[in-house]
């Protein structure tokens, strides 16, 4: 019986999706719940298993668009299963394999006068590949028009002329969730009247938070104590005091949640991913780090759903781990505003009428002006800063091993 494999729904409101990858081929035996395929969305790239066992046929090509419920392939559940690889066919006799005698061709002979024109001397050969000079380029002055090393050091390279290395270019179809993303992100810069807004952050007090704490909240709770915990209760602090940063427009409407559930930009095979920690608001120094923990690892292995990246109602983007020193975050639609984090960098400041080196990292707060104030932006960015910068009274109740649950 041949069984008809359709695209099932990836989620709400998802009406076609895109054959990224398939991951096996016509004619193949696959085992029931196999992955035979990868396929993009607008907002992950899933697999798609196999419904049943038995020899596979294709009815899609990779980079297909497919509706949602569309036939991508057949499956005959009759087929016995293969008893294992043919046995190698046995290699030709070594009289089959010897070639014939190639049939030597006559070459007209070169011109005697001409042979020496444009060689150029091993001199000049070592002088024009350190210059990255093609010998073709230089007039030789020597007999018979060879290149001399003095043609070498005198000859310059033309401007514009392409010099030896590989000017190829290359060119491939940009997968459904990247042209998403980029269609959302240019609707987020039309659509929005976005503003950012900076600050910097001493980052000292959480550097002896976690040198003094970081081995027993690993070996107790079986993760780090990172900085994404710190930022993410940092926000759900200053989202309470300033709401209008944990809303949204919808049409003529503001729509303010009472909850806060924080996205994250995490880095995945396919590009960017923004999963999101539901009810940050009710989660622990090691519940967050738990869950940030458990949603990069299913975002690297590109086991992330649909459902784990939508609902947030802010983001916090982490530039810093690839070096950026300051930048300018895109907001993440609906949302209203997004936190940018940056590289930390030890940098003169003044502390108590001192100038003294402390780990710097600046912050960046970018905001739908539409329905935040400036008021409230730079209050909500000064809230964060007042919490990160005094971490044991604001986040932790003046109760450490209590907050870290030691």
């Amino acid at each position: 019986m041949a069984l008809e494999m359709k695209v099932p729904s990836p989620g709400e409101s998802i009406t076609e999706v895109e054959i990224a990858q398939w991951l096996v081929e016509s004619g193949d035996y696959v085992e029931k719940d196999q992955a035979i395929a990868e396929v993009d969305s607008d907002k992950a790239t899933l697999e798609l298993p196999a419904e049943a066992s038995g020899v596979i046929t294709l009815m899609a090509e990779e980079g297909d668009a497919v509706a949602v419920g569309q036939v991508v392939c057949h499956i005959d559940t009759d087929a016995a299963k293969p008893a294992g690889d043919a046995p190698a066919a046995e290699a030709p006799k070594e009289a089959e394999q010897k070639a014939p005698e190639p049939v030597a061709t006559p070459v007209a002979p070169a011109k005697t006068e001409s042979y020496a024109t444009g060689t150029a001397s091993p001199a000049a050969k070592k002088v024009l590949a350190e210059k990255g000079i093609d010998a073709k380029q230089v007039q030789g002055t020597g007999r018979d028009g060879r290149i001399t090393k003095a043609d070498a050091i005198d000859a310059k390279p033309s401007m514009g002329t392409p010099g030896l290395g590989s000017r190829g270019e290359s060119r491939k179809k940009l997968s459904m969730l990247r042209r998403k993303v980029a269609e959302r992100l240019v609707s987020v810069k039309n659509e929005t009247a976005m503003l950012t807004t900076f600050n910097e952050v001493d980052m000292q007090p959480i550097f002896n938070l976690r040198k003094q704490y970081k081995e027993t909240f690993k070996s107790k709770h079986g993760v780090g104590l990172g900085f994404m915990s710190f930022f993410t209760l940092a926000c759900v602090r200053a989202l309470k005091m300033y709401p209008a940063v944990n809303s949204m427009i919808d049409g003529k409407e503001m729509i303010s949640f009472d909850f806060q559930d924080i996205s994250i930009a995490v880095s995945g095979p396919k590009g960017l991913m923004v999963p999101v920690i539901r009810s940050a608001e009710n989660l622990s120094f090691r519940g967050v780090e738990s869950e940030v923990k458990r949603l990069a690892i299913r975002a690297r292995d590109g086991q992330i759903t649909v459902d784990e990246m939508t609902g947030g109602t802010f983001t916090i983007t982490n530039g810093g781990v690839f070096g950026s020193m300051l930048s300018t975050p895109i907001i993440n639609p609906p949302q209203s505003a997004i936190l940018g984090m940056h590289n930390i960098v030890e940098r003169p400041i003044v502390r108590d009428g001192q100038i003294v080196v402390a780990p710097i990292m600046y912050v960046a707060l970018s905001y739908d002006h539409r329905i935040i104030d400036g008021k409230e932006s730079v209050g909500f960015l000064v809230a964060v800063k007042e919490a990160l910068e005094n971490p044991e009274e604001l986040l932790m109740d003046n109760n450490v091993l209590r907050a870290l649950e030691l």
